[in-house]
């Protein structure tokens, strides 16, 4: 079950009736979803089923066709300075700067977006909770596909957010840094976070407050619990 079933606590994020479509392909057709603080919502579904362009639109980098995006209750602008500063995102294969080294990538999300004093610890707890300590010093082109994955979800966890979305962040991790990532958000989840991913893995989705399998539909929302 949600955590959160028949609270009068106000989603975070709501989609209503979205319809988006590419030319005469329709990828989402009249979804709806709700994603409360606090809970976690994994995304299946076969591939073209429209799970990555769900995300985008729920971040606001696609606008849906039809229907309507709210972010605590009210329409969704990824240009507005309030969301840049409570959505945090890992969706794309990392860009990363080629000059700059893990920690001085993490150290300028950090500072960017003004944790201050704050910054250095959040830098060292990221870095060892995605094994990346021995890899601070080094630049983005001598860690390996993996270590690289981990610094993209490093970048978007080590920022503040009130909604973590990620885009099947299992990708070329280890079964062990999967179980570690699955923990990861359950703490994070735990601490407040609305968290929106897409993933097939049973570890992430067993994390899941729900799993909703865009392939059922629009009204593939009520899901189901952990």
């Amino acid at each position: 079950m949600s955590r959160h079933p028949g609270t009068r606590v106000p989603p975070l994020l709501e989609l209503k009736d979205v319809v988006r479509a590419y030319g005469d392909q329709v990828v989402l057709d009249g979804v709806n979803l709700r994603l409360h603080p606090g809970e976690c919502v994994c995304l299946i579904g076969e591939n073209g089923s429209g799970k990555s362009t769900l995300l985008r639109v729920a971040v606001g980098r696609d606008t849906p066709g039809e229907g309507s995006v709210l972010f605590d209750g009210r329409p969704l602008d990824e240009d507005s300075p309030e969301v840049r500063a409570r959505v945090s995102s890992a969706m794309d294969a990392g860009a990363f700067y080629p000059d700059l080294t893990v920690r001085e990538h993490l150290r300028l999300v950090t500072l960017s977006h003004g944790m201050g004093a704050a910054a250095e610890d959040a830098v060292e707890r990221v870095l060892a909770a995605h094994r990346l300590t021995a890899r601070a010093d080094h630049l983005p082109s001598a860690l390996s596909s993996g270590q690289r994955q981990a610094l993209l979800l490093a970048v978007a966890f080590v920022r503040p957010h009130d909604l973590l979305v990620l885009d099947e962040p299992e990708q070329r991790l280890d079964e062990g840094a999967r179980r570690r990532l699955a923990e990861l958000i359950a703490t994070h989840r735990d601490a407040g976070t609305a968290v929106l991913m897409a993933s097939h893995h049973r570890v992430l989705n067993e994390a899941a407050d729900r799993v909703v399998d865009l392939g059922a539909g629009a009204e593939a929302e009520a899901g189901q619990g952990r």
